[in-house]
């Protein structure tokens, strides 16, 4: 059963790799892929139970009569919620980001872009874009991020090639600014709430190795670009007041949609609670100010006419269901042993932390970075490493080196073609990229800007 088990997933990472072709949501996979897998374990749960957790299931019992009902409690009780538990503190954190970002968006919170963004200096214009992506995606998830750019492209790039080019840079950035911070991706989400890393640590190292990695192929890309560009016809000039909300009001829901995002590692540090939790606080002092300035369209029978792109509310349920979908999976792969097997076999055969590394920067290229990532991650497990015996298990600690490559690698990976991340998906069924094309363009000149990233990183973890 541990092999069929494995099997799914190994088919279902095969589909989503292969998505583009076979025309299956990736997201379908991984939810159909996590529950059916649960099903098999449960099925077969009494020896699950007495190969791995054999002395915790005797306790549990307290001298009762082993039964498959307490089989069954028992593995719900102490193994699938925590399993569910994991994966909802990522879900729910992308949700108040999301509920966040709609906040901002429909009191005009990001209108200035298009004013701010207005030149006609071709690689002007490229590195305002890039520099904005990168910082709004190290806040907000990468999503939201790239929905809201491409959509501010279309909106002053009239010429679909421009749009393509531009696009691409803005990918680029969203991918590296959330590989940065523990709030900006998934993966360094995860880490950061099983406690494999710290925000400080995390950022300060792979700053350097993100930046190069972000902006050697956007200085590449922008030598290609002629001096000027097209833009779409001049908008009227800001007044301040085309929205509902006036200057400074939006400038002060702003601060604290975003400021209050800088400050949940802070609030996590101090309080020890999941970071979904300081999320949720930023989202109701958010709602709560939004309520106050929007309150004469709030008592009315008007609403707010500005409405979220629905590709951003159509691809956030996506992901989270994505996201669930994948950690159910690798959660119940990781019950059954296999894991635990595998992480025995690298230990004896390839106990290198960078040969994982570029490993798994190779997969994330097809796979999904998060999968990738997920997988990678699952296999040790960072609460049982207190004291390391062995120099390969010393990089495996809170803010060990692994956890950091890991991060690192399949954000590059992801970038090298557009099927590897979320981001590039979006981008792609935006602006129909083709694969060739991006890798022609683009993924060529992150791979090598990888590599030189990934050896800043190997001297300084």
């Amino acid at each position: 059963m541990t092999l069929i088990i494995v099997a799914i997933l190994l088919i279902s990472y095969i589909l989503i790799a292969t998505e583009r072709l076979t025309n299956i949501n990736k997201a379908a996979i991984a939810v159909f892929a996590g529950t059916v897998g649960w099903v098999l374990y449960i099925s077969w749960g009494s020896d699950f139970i007495m190969s791995n957790h054999q002395v915790e299931y005797m306790s549990f019992l307290h001298g009762a009569t082993a039964t498959s009902d307490a089989v069954k409690n028992y593995i719900w009780q102490n193994i699938f919620i925590q399993c569910v538990g994991k994966a909802s503190e990522v879900v729910l954190f992308l949700l108040a980001t999301m509920t966040i970002v709609e906040i901002l968006h429909n009191n005009g919170c990001f209108d200035f872009l298009t004013i701010w963004l207005r030149t006609r200096n071709s690689r002007l214009l490229m590195w305002k874009l890039a520099a904005f992506s990168f910082l709004l995606s190290a806040n907000l998830d990468n999503i939201s991020s790239t929905v809201m750019m491409l959509t501010v492209t279309n909106q002053i790039l009239p010429r679909t090639r421009d749009r393509i080019i531009y696009g691409a840079v803005v990918v680029l950035a969203v991918n590296f600014g959330g590989a940065l911070t523990v709030i900006g991706e998934p993966t360094s989400l995860v880490l950061w709430n099983m406690g494999a890393i710290t925000a400080t640590s995390y950022t300060l190292s792979l700053l350097i190795p993100c930046l190069i990695a972000w902006m050697l192929p956007t200085y590449l890309i922008g030598r290609t670009l002629s001096e000027t560009v097209q833009l779409d016809r001049p908008t009227l000039p800001y007044r301040g007041d085309d929205t509902n909300l006036n200057v400074w009001q939006r400038v002060l829901v702003l601060f604290v949609g975003i400021g209050g995002l800088w400050f949940i590692p802070t609030f996590h540090s101090i309080t020890k609670l999941s970071p979904f939790l300081g999320a949720f606080c930023v989202l109701s002092i958010l709602w709560v100010v939004n309520e106050i300035f929007n309150r004469n369209i709030m008592s009315s029978d008007r609403r707010m006419t500005r409405s979220i792109p629905r590709q951003l509310q159509y691809s956030i349920i996506q992901l989270m269901l994505y996201v669930m979908g994948i950690m159910l999976a690798v959660g119940v792969v990781s019950e059954t042993g296999a894991f635990a097997k595998l992480a025995e076999q690298i230990e004896e055969y390839c106990p290198s932390i960078w040969i994982l590394g570029v490993i798994s920067g190779a997969i994330s290229i097809f796979l999904d970075n998060f999968a990738t990532a997920m997988t990678m991650i699952s296999i040790f497990d960072v609460n049982e490493v207190v004291q390391p015996s062995e120099p390969f298990l010393a990089d495996m600690v809170q803010n060990g080196a692994y956890w950091k490559i890991i991060g690192y690698t399949t954000a590059v990976g992801s970038s090298v073609l557009t099927v590897g991340s979320v981001s590039g998906i979006v981008y792609m069924q935006a602006e129909r990229v083709g694969m060739s094309w991006y890798f022609k363009h683009v993924g060529s000149k992150v791979l090598l800007a990888g590599i030189i990233g990934l050896a800043v990183l190997y001297f300084t973890v």
